[in-house]
């Protein structure tokens, strides 16, 4: 192939939902050898793009080419055989299956399957580009990053030459972000071509070569990296220009606010999500909570909200006063009707935050329906309310009467935080309160918390991006295990130390 014609290109590619257009008229290629980062806004068309390239969608109109042939990509088939791969935030794996078999799985080459030499075959590329992964080892007793690289070896054992990762380290420890871009820079060397979508800015400038932009369907620009930096990006992602600063004011005159000691909380079959867990949170502060997922951090909240059984241990709300309420053994209702005003803004948006089926206006009122006089619910405040989260945090949607679930991921993550804030909380336990937000909503909802902390609300944050828990926390309890591992001070903390914490159970550093 000549070096000039690149690996993909499209051409006035247009993709329509309805009287949505989610792609408009984009033009874009791809070269060998380089490592394109996608930015855009939630709902500017970045993963409806790729799910073209990839075959889960077929354009409207436009036209793709294929190191400099016209093709057709109606299925993920036909991205296969053209070397197209992608890897999608939420892995596709059997989880009883090994690596191997995984690897494997829906393979088709006329041929009887031959694990052993299959697995030779895994263990050349994981030695050519630099993976760790054992082929044999369950999928369920696999890390995050594990189960990430099997994802990554399965698209390179089908032969793919250009990979798409979506938001590929929202789950990684920092360790664990270099080792995979470590892995992609000699994925690249080797004339491999890439294309991540990510939010984090700094990454995009670490990894990349090339950063495409698009916004509200379009594209805007490219650039090359080397001669960018994260404000240029961010003022051509959102069209204007953006602080990206984010606001730590000093706690002032912090009081204990909820007191848990000696938590522990078992999952399916006895086994523990959580294992004497201690510690103070205070009103003013906010307390991050880093982890690697699935280390406990959504039990921990559940448990504090009501929603989890504690096995043993104490949760205590603090009164002004000094008086201590117990919360063990109450449900939501009766710890709301104690006059203890938590607000909980889940990890799953849709299963526990809100209902799909409803509107905006209703989803509102799933908060303060039980507050009306009447027999007859009030909508008119709801509905206000409704209106102003939509405004407030530029929720894209038609109407506050339209369905939540015809809002985009990012709008309906809007929705939710917005209204938990709305409800004056004294403590807010926030669960990825920014996952899936482009940059622009994010720092909207950091503002939004920062002044629920000036009002002497209490926040536990639980974050996955270790920046932003070093540049908007007090304080970050690390769990690793179930267990608390340290707790530091995010003024003085060091990413590297975090991210240590988080795998490292026992070499705990805390902080008063």
């Amino acid at each position: 192939m000549a070096a000039d014609i690149p690996v993909l290109r499209l051409e006035h590619i247009t993709k329509r939902f309805g009287d949505v257009v989610a792609n408009d008229d984009i033009s874009l290629d791809v070269r060998q050898g380089e490592i394109l980062a996608l930015l855009g806004e939630n709902g500017s068309g970045k993963t409806t793009l790729m799910n073209m390239i990839s075959g889960i969608y077929y354009p409207d109109e436009g036209t793709i080419f294929a190191k400099g042939k016209q093709v057709e990509i109606a299925s993920p088939r036909d991205a296969f055989a053209l070397g197209i791969g992608m890897i999608y935030q939420h892995f596709k794996l059997v989880d009883v299956l090994t690596a191997a078999e995984n690897i494997v799985l829906g393979l088709d080459d006329g041929r009887k399957l031959d694990l052993k030499k299959s697995a030779r075959h895994i263990k050349e590329i994981c030695l050519k580009y630099g993976f760790d992964i054992d082929p044999e080892k369950k999928i369920y007793d696999m890390s995050v990053s594990e189960k990430q690289t099997v994802e990554i070896v399965k698209v390179l054992y089908r032969g793919a030459d250009l990979l798409i990762l979506d938001e590929p380290t929202a789950v990684l420890t920092p360790q664990e972000t270099d080792r995979l871009f470590n892995v992609l820079r000699n994925m690249k060397s080797d004339g491999k071509s890439v294309i991540i979508i990510t939010h984090k800015l700094q990454e995009v400038l670490s990894i990349s070569d090339r950063v495409a932009i698009l916004r509200k369907g379009r594209y805007i620009c490219d650039m090359d990296t080397k001669s960018a930096n994260a404000q240029e990006l961010t003022d051509a992602m959102v069209g204007r220009s953006v602080k990206l600063n984010i606001e730590r004011p000093v706690p002032v005159n912090p009081k204990r606010r909820i007191v848990v000691k000696d938590l522990t909380v078992q999952g399916e079959e006895g086994v523990e999500k959580l294992k004497g867990v201690s510690f103070e949170l205070r009103s003013g502060e906010i307390l991050g909570v880093a982890g690697i997922a699935g280390n406990g951090q959504r039990e921990l909240l559940e448990a504090i909200a009501g929603l989890q059984p504690v096995h043993s241990g104490e949760i205590k709300y603090v009164e002004d006063d000094g008086s201590e309420e117990e919360l063990v053994g109450k449900d939501p209702l009766k710890i709301m009707e104690m006059g203890v005003s938590l607000a909980f803004v889940p990890e799953d948006r849709l299963g526990m935050g809100l209902v799909a089926n409803m509107d905006l206006t209703d989803n509102m009122m799933l908060r303060s329906f039980r507050s009306g006089k009447s027999v007859f619910a009030d909508r008119k405040q709801p509905h206000n309310l409704a209106e102003d989260v939509v405004d407030k945090l530029e929720v894209n949607t038609p109407s506050v009467s339209t369905i939540v679930r015809k809002l985009s991921g990012g709008n309906v993550q809007k929705v939710l935080v917005g209204r938990e804030i709305a409800m004056a909380p004294t403590v807010l336990l926030t669960a990825y309160a920014v996952r899936g937000l482009d940059i622009n909503s994010s720092y909207t909802i950091y503002d939004l918390i920062n002044r629920q902390k000036k009002a002497g609300v209490a926040i536990l944050y639980v974050g996955e991006d270790l920046d932003v828990l070093l540049e908007l926390c007090d304080r970050i309890l690390v769990l690793c295990g179930g267990q608390v591992s340290g707790i530091v001070d995010g003024r003085t903390t060091s990413k590297q130390e975090v991210g240590t914490l988080m795998t490292n159970l026992g070499g705990g550093i805390y902080a008063k």
